[in-house]
């Protein structure tokens, strides 16, 4: 897994508004910048897990045969226990680690 300065919270706590809200218009627009950047971890983590499971496949022409590796079954559980995108994404938020720009609004002439 892509290895993280630091470790963002495991449960669900109370962020200061004020801090969200500093770096934006409104606390909304915070939200909408930290949802997107959620999905590129979550997209990015479950790639990894994709990739490490997919060292486990066997090719086999029977689909009803289902092997239980130890292994894999850690690695899922592994994945399991890591913190949300979301709260990556949070943690990035407030260490002013996510670049982000606005669209130029189109004028019309």
């Amino acid at each position: 897994m892509t290895k993280h300065k630091y470790h963002p919270e495991e449960s669900t706590i109370t962020y200061d508004r004020d801090k969200i809200e500093g770096k934006v218009s409104s606390i909304y627009e915070a939200i909408v910048i930290m949802g997107q950047r959620a999905e590129q971890i979550n997209s990015t983590m479950r790639n990894e897990l994709k990739e490490k499971l997919e060292e486990f496949t066997v090719p086999t022409s029977s689909t009803e045969e289902v092997f239980e590796n130890r292994e894999q079954i850690e690695i899922s559980r592994h994945y399991e226990k890591l913190p949300k995108p979301t709260s990556y994404a949070i943690a990035e938020w407030l260490n002013d680690e996510i670049y982000y720009r606005k669209k130029e609004e189109e004028t019309t002439n």
